[in-house]
């Protein structure tokens, strides 16, 4: 049995109410899932509070998964991205965005070799240190691969101002890599 075919079990497992079976699912994501958390949170207690959230939606949702439509982990990362900005827009996290001028970016096209040579703890450390509204950005555009389109949908902002943060996340990271020594520079 192949993996996706195994978790496919595992799903219909879980739906047919084995309770074992969404404790073999939660070990197998978990991990994967609190990094994603990580890169969204401030802290580690609020990512915690993510995950929590995240893996009573997947529960909650397993009978909306839809095995044509494609792999499963795909499908987990988008719901918990998903459950991070719902916490997000709770929180004041709208009023990052409020008060900005609708700056002109101008991409400069350019991405850093430094962040692929960091580790994924000092990376999503780093990513941590970031701003909300600047680390939110960052993260829906560079590591979930949303366009300013989307984000701007998802965050209720313009997308001027999706790019505009995305610009001030880039030159805050490197700032932060500058001050610690590691190396930045663009190709």
């Amino acid at each position: 049995m192949n993996q996706q075919s195994s978790i496919n079990h595992l799903i219909l497992e879980i739906i047919g109410g084995k309770k074992s079976a969404f404790d073999d699912l939660y070990h197998r994501y978990k991990k994967m899932i609190f990094l994603i958390c990580m890169r969204y949170a401030k802290n580690r207690q609020e990512a915690e509070d993510f995950l929590q959230d995240s893996f009573v939606q997947i529960f909650k949702n397993l009978d909306k998964y839809d095995f044509k439509k494609g792999p499963f982990e795909p499908w987990i990362k988008k719901l918990t991205v998903n459950i991070c900005l719902q916490h997000l827009r709770k929180s004041s996290f709208k009023l990052l965005f409020s008060n900005l001028s609708e700056i002109m970016y101008v991409p400069d096209n350019k991405e850093s070799n430094a962040l692929d040579n960091l580790s994924l703890k000092e990376l999503t450390n780093t990513i941590q240190k970031l701003p909300a509204g600047y680390r939110t950005v960052f993260n829906l555009f560079v590591l979930d691969g949303f366009s300013h389109k989307e984000i701007s949908n998802a965050l209720e902002i313009s997308e001027n101002t999706s790019k505009s943060q995305l610009f001030k996340a880039r030159k805050f990271l490197q700032r932060m890599l500058i001050e610690n020594g590691m190396e930045y520079r663009y190709e």
